[in-house]
């Protein structure tokens, strides 16, 4: 580490001598002292002033700009380090960008002499910078499936076949679910299935819990992912995704989703509302399940078996095969048997539906 400091003071010394010597020969050459005819003292005096300087630079200055200049490559290594390979590859992708406009651009400032080198590395710092910041914040507007997808020139009728409509990606709550695989073997659900990395640590987080019915749900979850990787014919991509802020796993969803274009599929009420305010689409499986529970019409006719009481008095409670709730007025009497009931009214709430209904009196 000393002998690296001292390496870093003696170049940047060695910078600031030919930095000195460049701005003194610059005023000679302007003439701004109007001296009458050139002599031998004039001749020595940009060499003679610059390494006085980059001598009182080394001994005085150097070693305050050296402490200050390793602390900063430190900080940028550690940031850099952070980085995934994608932010990090449009980063330096964007910085070369930038230093290639920086020197089109220099290119005419070229006969300027001293100053004109001053220019052209003013501008590569500041536009290999201005490249790099700029592509570090916009990497997650950038498809890289899509990309990947024709730099490998794959051909479009096979990928048309294998991938068709927009991505959907799966949140938590609908892999512990578990209903998401039978709805992908059914093949109504098309596209390209997307687990976000964030959604596979916090089931890995929930299947480590000390609370063994949050450990269980975990496990359950990372077990769906298995099998819909290994017995599905359906494209799954574990994909990376990073924010430039810190995040909550519904909002990284939701943004991911944005940037790609895709489909939310979760059973999560308050995910789907606050996706309905940012206008992201969002496949919610309960609504779907909800959907296509079997209609019945006030005045029909079925046959229950009532299970448990109701809240209410007299009340019986039945399930329908799908876990509709049956209320059996009057069926509290008939707990453990099957009786014919009639269908008096029909309540849709957020959690389901109810079916409200009255014991049939024989003729």
């Amino acid at each position: 580490m000393r002998h690296t400091k001292r390496l870093l003071k003696i170049i940047i010394s060695l910078l600031v001598t030919a930095a000195m010597f460049a701005i003194v020969h610059l005023v000679l050459q302007l003439n701004v002292f109007h001296f009458s005819s050139p002599n031998r003292f004039v001749a020595y005096l940009p060499a003679g002033v610059a390494i006085l300087f980059g001598l009182i630079f080394y001994f005085i200055i150097s070693s305050s700009v050296t402490d200050l200049l390793m602390k900063r490559l430190s900080q940028t290594e550690e940031k850099l380090s952070r980085m995934n390979v994608k932010e990090l590859v449009f980063s330096v992708f964007g910085c070369l960008i930038g230093l290639v406009i920086a020197n089109l651009i220099g290119l005419a400032f070229s006969g300027f002499g001293p100053m004109g080198t001053f220019i052209v590395v003013l501008l590569n710092i500041l536009l290999g910078v201005l490249g790099f910041r700029v592509a570090r914040k916009k990497k997650d507007e950038v498809n890289v499936t899509n990309l990947q997808r024709i730099l490998m020139q794959q051909n479009p009728m096979k990928q048309e076949s294998e991938i068709y409509g927009r991505p959907k990606i799966l949140d938590t709550s609908v892999i512990i679910d578990g209903r998401i695989m039978d709805l992908l073997q059914t093949g109504f659900i098309e596209g390209k299935i997307i687990i976000p990395d964030f959604v596979l640590e916090e089931l890995r987080h929930i299947a480590d819990s000390a609370d063994g019915l949050k450990r269980n749900r975990g496990r359950r979850g990372l077990d769906i992912l298995n099998e819909i990787q290994k017995q599905l014919m359906v494209p799954v991509e574990i994909q990376e995704f990073t924010t430039s802020q810190p995040m909550e796993v519904d909002s990284m969803l939701l943004k991911m989703a944005e940037s790609l274009d895709a489909f939310v599929v979760t059973n999560d009420f308050n995910l789907n509302k606050v996706a309905e305010f940012q206008g992201v689409r969002v496949l919610n499986i309960n609504e779907l399940a909800n959907a296509i529970k079997p209609v019945v019409l006030p005045g029909e006719e079925m046959q229950v078996t009532i299970i448990k009481a109701g809240k209410e008095p007299g009340q019986g409670v039945a399930y329908l095969n799908d876990g509709t709730m049956i209320v059996v007025d009057g069926g509290n009497k008939f707990i453990g048997e099957t009786k014919n009931v009639m269908v008096t009214s029909v309540l849709q709430t957020a959690a389901g539906r109810m079916i409200f209904t009255k014991m049939v009196t024989a003729a």
